[in-house]
């Protein structure tokens, strides 16, 4: 991400968040009417990278969010989602983006691609599948299968998950963002009611 935020400054992309970097985003900032604070957050990164995904070839109608049902404070990575998903006999990951704690975004199965994320009512033939990292909580001495649903989004896969959805909004205009809840009411996933969270994008 911060090598994308350099290339867009037209500077040197080292990937390190640095005191030229900094300064570089004050710059821009500045230049576009906004908090010259030298945080890229979702208004800024709106700005300066107004396009970074891929559009699916197919038609998108709906941009389901979701969580990894896996411990808060505790890293999972998309080759180990992969590898998981896989193992339950699927082709590939099941989500098309993840987002990780810190709040980098990656990518999973290829949008061109069918997810699979909802099998419910056929939602995976026109959706994007998004998935944040977590999602249950870390309870010493109480079995995984024991733990419970909560929201663990850090503030750093909040501000992410936000930039995504703008993003992917942009490339979509005419898909609804919905929770993974809303269509198979058995499951707490994605922890938050995205639907109303993100009902103003």
């Amino acid at each position: 991400m911060v090598k994308q935020i350099q290339k867009a400054l037209h500077l040197y992309a080292d990937g390190i968040f640095g005191i030229i970097t900094e300064e570089a985003v004050k710059a821009f900032q500045r230049e576009h009417g906004l908090t010259a604070d030298g945080i890229v957050g979702p208004a800024t990164l709106a700005k300066l990278i107004p396009v970074r995904f891929k559009k699916s070839k197919r038609i998108i109608r709906e941009i389901i969010v979701h969580c990894t049902a896996t411990p808060e404070g505790r890293d999972y990575t998309v080759e180990q989602i992969r590898r998981d998903h896989k193992a339950q006999g699927w082709s590939d990951i099941g989500y098309h983006y993840v987002i990780y704690r810190d709040g980098s975004i990656h990518e999973g199965r290829d949008v061109d691609k069918i997810g699979a994320h909802c099998a419910a009512g056929g939602h995976n033939t026109y959706s994007i599948g998004v998935s944040y990292v977590g999602g249950v909580t870390n309870t010493p001495g109480v079995p995984y299968s024991k733990q419970k649903s909560k929201d663990t989004r850090t503030d750093a896969q909040k501000a992410a998950l936000l930039s995504l959805l703008m993003d992917l909004k942009k490339i979509y205009p005419q898909a609804i963002i919905v929770g993974h809840h809303d269509y198979e009411a058995k499951r707490d996933c994605p922890c938050f009611d995205a639907k109303r969270e993100y009902s103003k994008i």
